[in-house]
């Protein structure tokens, strides 16, 4: 294994890890909900609450298959984070990060107008959006993979013209784009169906892993 994973794999779900700031940030994302659950419940619309919760699913299965990748090669993950956190989840997944993505997708949905009908450039605006952050979080990873905070090992997923693509696609696309999807759906039991399915790949895919006493 690459020297980046084995030090991912240290003080894997280390609860002795944990920082006092992981309770604010806890409390922000709980305010966060809250206060768009109260708004939806208001206007009956709960939307904001279902891309939250697709783009969090989403991103639950990219790390699920990111921790498969890791243990079926022997080498590495497609990312890892190895850096200093207060909680690490997966090899490529900690508290901090997943923090982000909890509400990631609320600021999504909260960049649209009310009119979900609204073209930019003649293309409606939440495929619009969903570009737009897809390549800015993209942007993001680079900086952070320079930094040495996100760590990449295949030629396939870097910064390279080859492999930015990928990252694009499923790093990030796959969030957002997903989140665009679900808002064109007919009614809430179609999302709510959606979400279900997001969830439950992944769910299933850590169950067969602990069965069989994988550590990613």
């Amino acid at each position: 294994m690459t020297e980046a994973t084995m030090q991912a794999l240290i003080g894997l779900r280390d609860l002795t890890a944990l920082k006092w700031y992981v309770i604010p940030m806890l409390s922000v994302v709980f305010y966060i909900y809250t206060k768009e659950i109260g708004n939806a419940r208001k206007r009956g619309n709960w939307d904001v609450i279902f891309c939250g919760l697709v783009v969090f699913g989403l991103d639950f299965f990219n790390e699920t298959w990111n921790g498969w990748l890791m243990h079926l090669s022997g080498f590495s993950a497609a990312w890892t984070t190895p850096g200093e956190t207060a909680l690490r989840v997966t090899v490529g997944w900690n508290i901090e990060i997943i923090f982000m993505f909890l509400i990631l997708g609320i600021i999504y949905y909260n960049s649209l107008t009310e009119n979900q009908d609204k073209k930019i450039l003649g293309i409606n605006e939440k495929w619009v959006w969903a570009l737009a952050y897809t390549v800015f979080c993209v942007f993001i990873e680079v900086v952070l993979n320079k930094a040495d905070l996100l760590i990449w090992d295949y030629a396939w997923w870097n910064a390279s013209f080859a492999g930015i693509w990928l990252i694009l696609l499923i790093g990030y696309g796959l969030f957002f784009f997903g989140a665009a999807f679900l808002l064109g759906l007919k009614n809430n039991k179609q999302k709510i169906a959606m979400i279900s399915i997001v969830y439950a790949v992944p769910i299933v895919m850590n169950i067969i892993a602990a069965s069989l006493g994988w550590v990613y």
